[in-house]
């Protein structure tokens, strides 16, 4: 595969993934598209019952005003985290990759670049990322934060070089960090140069202090610095 995630780290992008696929992997008659990749009922079972619970919490988490709220949002990036390593632990996607039935819709389902859909060349990045992240910073009403992130050499927002995302640090509040080690600080990241950080309506009129680097999820130990701390006020 490229240098890019193929299971989606961003809430909302996961949330089309799981259920895409989710649906795909059941979808054929008389044999599903799971048991033609090889899957066992029970591993088959075990996907689609990631969805079945990660749905109705996704469905709070929609819901700007009244559900999404920091223990939401805690609890669908712990099912991220399981579905990742459900991956690892039994090679979930390597083995739709080597599948002897595996078909172009299967790769592009699941996110697979493979022969037609991997780039032709392929570079490991080896030099750690030396771009500081510039950051400009929206309030756009709500508690939510419109984030827009850039390279010293790009005039508009996009992930830099060998970074496949944007880390965040950032805590809501009246004092500030001392420091990206604050252990108050909250780690998350976008695979997406703008993206919405929302914080609850509950914020208003406090300030978000906020850090930014480059990043790579294969590859952390290129990850860039950290900048320089932003603030803004919520509304």
């Amino acid at each position: 595969m490229g240098t890019a995630t193929r299971i989606p780290r961003g809430i909302d992008d996961f949330n089309l993934y799981l259920a895409s696929t989710a649906a795909y992997i059941v979808l054929g008659i008389p044999i599903t598209n799971g048991a033609r990749l090889g899957f066992s009922e029970e591993e088959i079972n075990r996907w689609v019952g990631f969805h079945t619970i990660w749905a109705p919490i996704y469905a709070k988490y929609a819901d700007k005003r009244y559900g999404r709220t920091t223990a939401i949002k805690d609890d669908l990036l712990s099912k991220i985290d399981e579905v990742i390593n459900f991956d690892k632990e039994i090679n979930f996607l390597d083995r739709i990759s080597v599948s002897l039935n595996v078909t172009v819709a299967d790769l592009t389902v699941f996110n697979i670049k493979k022969g037609a859909l991997e780039k032709t060349t392929r570079t490991v990045p080896t030099s750690r990322i030396d771009e500081l992240v510039q950051a400009m910073l929206i309030p756009a009403g709500g508690g939510d934060i419109t984030l827009k992130c850039y390279s010293t050499t790009s005039a508009r927002a996009a992930i830099y070089g060998d970074a496949d995302c944007v880390q965040i640090l950032y805590m809501v509040g009246t004092t500030p960090p001392t420091s990206a080690e604050d252990p108050n600080l909250t780690k998350d990241l976008s695979t997406k140069a703008i993206f919405t950080l929302s914080l609850g309506a509950a914020s208003a009129a406090k300030t978000l202090y906020i850090y930014f680097r480059w990043y790579n999820t294969k590859h952390p130990e290129l990850a860039g610095s950290w900048s320089s701390l932003q603030t803004t006020v919520i509304i």
